[in-house]
């Protein structure tokens, strides 16, 4: 059968690519590679604006290590997002999809800041799974890497359901011992979305106002931007149409459903 689980950043790759040319970025650092998917398509962006694609992942895919071998104006991390921001410097934008979790995701907010107030750079990050399943709920792939105030109850081998704040024995989205999910979703420094909103809150309470638009498809791709960026307003026009938009979100619904419902005959079959 084939892989029925639309999940890459690269389904984003339209909006994505607009809004890196409407902020004339020419340093694109992406925390996040698997496979290469997106990587190739920001590299390709990168190399037509005279720039560069830096690109963060402790455990990427061999596909992608044979790739970027050969892309000149590329860099690879191998380390973990939170111990790989000392390498990096006068970075234009950011795309966020490494571990969907509350910690690491607020953390690498914190960190990209930082280095855009010191840079003088407006701060411009794309960031995905910010909808069902990750967005209220943490996932780990390496649990122990999260300090454990930090770290929910969680579980490898239960799976997340829409609906359902516990997960569910032998059914719904998981990982399959890949990943672990926290038991219960929802609450405080739960879920990526958690790690925006709490990172919002704490920018806009300084007067550093940001704004966010939010296309509720594929996961969640999440657009956050300094409001007094030259090109803000720009950007905005962009993203606006798609912010919130319900009839996305009903097809996203539906997608999820289906594809759900096929986990369910996968596993009758199993059993």
């Amino acid at each position: 059968m084939p892989d029925l689980l639309i999940h890459s950043m690269s389904e984003f790759s339209d909006i994505i690519l607009d809004g890196l040319a409407i902020a004339k970025a020419e340093h694109v650092v992406e925390i996040g590679a698997e496979y290469g998917g997106m990587s190739t398509m920001l590299a390709n962006y990168a190399l037509e604006q005279g720039g560069r694609l830096t690109s963060i992942d402790p455990l990427p895919k061999p596909e992608f290590l044979d790739w970027v071998g050969g892309a000149d104006h590329v860099t690879h991390i191998g380390k973990p997002s939170l111990a790989a921001f000392d390498e990096i410097a006068d970075a234009d934008a950011w795309l966020i999809d490494g571990d969907h979790n509350w910690f690491t995701v607020y953390h690498e907010l914190k960190a990209i800041d930082a280095l855009c107030e010191r840079d003088g750079k407006p701060l411009l990050a794309f960031l995905h799974d910010v909808a069902w399943p990750s967005g209220r709920r943490d996932m780990y792939y390496a649990p122990d890497m999260i300090p454990e105030a930090a770290r929910h109850p969680h579980d490898f081998d239960g799976g997340a359901l829409p609906g359902h704040g516990s997960l569910v024995r032998g059914r719904g989205f998981r990982g399959m011992g890949h990943f672990a999910w926290a038991l219960h979703e929802g609450g405080p420094k739960n879920g990526v979305k958690t790690a925006v909103e709490d990172f919002i809150a704490e920018r806009n309470e300084a007067g550093r106002e940001l704004a966010y638009a939010e296309v509720p498809a594929v996961f969640g791709l999440g657009v956050l931007f300094d409001l007094d960026a030259p090109w803000s307003n720009a950007l905005a026009d962009l993203v606006i149409p798609y912010h919130e938009n319900r009839l996305i979100a009903s097809l996203e619904a539906n997608r999820l459903a289906n594809y759900l419902t096929v986990l369910d005959f996968q596993d009758r079959n199993a059993a």
